[in-house]
């Protein structure tokens, strides 16, 4: 399975990403071994994710994502529940 996530940053930004690996790329970001943008905004928690079936769904969602306002990631974030993931 592959995922699109955001995570909300310490300073209360948002970071969007994909992987195969939900778990273990939320806790690498929490490590320091993530991207460079979180390193300097840790702690990050999971605030958001999708699955899809492929690599290339879940960058594309990623890129569609990343081109939302604020606003609309927020309420992206708001209407989340886990079961629908």
């Amino acid at each position: 399975m592959n995922y699109t996530y955001i995570l909300r940053c310490r300073d209360n930004s948002l970071y969007t990403g994909w992987t195969n690996n939900l778990q273990k790329r939320v806790a690498d970001h929490n490590l320091g071994r993530g991207a460079k943008y979180t390193r300097a905004r840790l702690p990050a928690a999971l605030v958001y994710y999708e699955t899809f079936p492929t690599k290339e769904e879940a960058m594309r969602r990623e890129a569609a994502i990343k081109k939302l306002s604020r606003s609309q990631k927020e309420r992206l974030i708001a209407s989340f529940t886990e079961e629908e993931a």
